[in-house]
Order: structure tokens, then sequence, then C-alpha cells
């Protein structure tokens, strides 16, 4: 992986996980991740204006991109509402680049070399042992269930996203109008699960999230989006992934959340993960 690719990357790791905090920290976890969904929306109609229109080959995976996020807000927020950052964050970040691995190596033809393999797998394992070892937590085993099938539909966005904007002429605005078709999914989505007016309740209570962590979040995918384009997605999707190194600051320092032996053998393998990584 390039230099300038792998540290952009990284880069953007330590913003996501600041965002992720801003979600869990807030207390009505709908209004929280609403507001990220929502606040995608003003950076999207800017890029939609400025910059030139997705080729028409990307409209599909436009489509399949706004309906996998939908599933992946739906199971963040069902796991956020029942388990710690710490314990949830993990297991779904960890998660989605061992999906997306697994269906580049066997079903899309990926040929990726044996170190790179050995180090998606060690910065996955260090990232979910984080949540799946740490004490107490298989008090709820809904915790698990639901943070795996957040980390499914990471792996499963994050092909179509990094295939999608290989084919368009603008990774910006393919992301923009997945962004804008998936906040008006999620629209339907809560009127359906018969949560009223939550935009309203976005702008009135949610202002910082959905200005400012929307806008990070938005930023950050983007990103993300690129560097699918530059290296192999798998790759790319366990970088990004070492945000939880920064995860674990932030739920220790701002949530009052403990850091266990268990964490720190797993920031070890994290470390060893992604310096193995840029040597790829």
């Amino acid at each position: 992986m390039d230099a300038h690719v792998f540290y952009i990357i990284l880069l953007a790791s330590f913003i996501h996980a600041t965002w992720n905090g801003m979600v869990k920290k807030y207390p009505d976890k709908v209004i929280a991740i609403s507001g990220i969904v929502f606040g995608h929306v003003p950076c999207s109609l800017i890029a939609i204006i400025v910059l030139p229109a997705p080729s028409i080959e990307s409209i599909p995976y436009i489509i399949v991109s706004a309906f996998i996020h939908q599933g992946y807000q739906w199971y963040l927020l069902s796991a956020y509402q029942l388990g710690d950052l710490t314990k949830v964050y993990p297991i779904a970040r960890g998660f989605g680049p061992i999906v997306a691995s697994i269906i580049s190596i066997i079903f899309l033809g990926l040929i990726i070399h044996n170190v790179a393999i050995l180090s998606i797998l060690l910065i996955c394992f260090g990232i979910m042992s984080v949540g799946i070892f740490d004490q107490g937590y298989f008090k709820n085993i809904n915790i698990l269930k639901y943070s795996l099938l957040t980390g499914f539909f990471i792996g499963l966005y994050s092909l179509v996203d990094g295939y999608g904007a290989r084919v368009s002429l603008s990774s910006v605005t393919y992301m923009s109008w997945s962004f804008i078709i998936g906040s008006l999914m999620w629209s339907i989505i809560l009127k359906i699960k018969n949560y009223e007016s939550v935009f309203k309740k976005v702008i009135n209570k949610g202002k910082k999230i959905f200005f400012i962590g929307g806008t990070l979040s938005y930023l950050i995918y983007i990103i993300v989006v690129w560097g699918f384009t530059k290296a192999p997605i798998p790759m790319v999707g366990a970088l990004r992934e070492s945000s939880i190194l920064f995860s674990i600051f932030i739920g220790y320092f701002f949530l009052k959340e403990k850091i266990t032996l268990t964490k720190i053998i797993s920031i070890t393998l994290i470390v060893v993960g992604i310096a193995s990584l840029k040597l790829a």
C-alpha cells in the first residue's frame, strides 16, 4: 500500500472514532444515529452541485449502497442501545473487513499477498477481541448478534462502494447520491418503526451531532472510498478499523469505560497488524 494512502486512511480512522463516540455519549440513540445520517445531506448537496455527476454505470451501485447502509444503521442503532461503545464498536468494525476479505477472495477473485492476509487477520482479531472477551460481555448475547450483523453490512457496503466508486467519474458525488437516497430511506424506516418527528428532534436537540458528527462522518467515508479506489478494499477496510485504538481512549477518557488487560493485548495485535500492512 502506498505511503500516502496508508497515512490518509489512518488519519480518517482517528476522526471516525470521534463521531462514534458522539453517538454513544448521546442518550437518545435514535436521534444520535439519525443526526449522523441526516447530517450527510448538506455536504452531499454541495458536492452534487459543484462536482461532476457519477457515471451511468455507477447508478446500480448507488442504489444498492443506499439499501445496504440502512441495514448497517439499523443494527448499529440496535447494538448501541444495548452495549458499551468499547464492546459494540470493536466487534462490528472488526468483522466488516473479514466479510469483505472472504467475499473478495472467494467470489471476486481478488489475489493479495499472504502478508496482507495475515495483517488483516491480526487487525480484525485484535479489534474483535476487545469486545468479545471483555469482562461481563456475555450477559447479553444480543449485543454480539447485533454487532456481528452491523459488521456484516459494513463488509457489504465497503465492497459495493469500492467497486461503485471505481466505475464512477467522481467518487465524491457517487457517495453523495448514496447518502441522500439513504437519508430518505432512513426516514421511511423510522416512520415504519413508529419513531415520530425524528428530524425535528435532531434539529432541536441534536444540532451538534447533525452539523459536526454528520460532516465528519461524510468527510471520513469519502476519504475511505477514495482509498478503496487506490488499494485493495479489504486492506483499506482493515486499516480504517484501526480507529478502535482511538475509540478505546475516547471510551476511557470521556465515557468512563475501563481499559482491561484484554484491551491492552488487543491493541498490541492491532499495532503489529498495522505495521505489517504498511509493508504489504
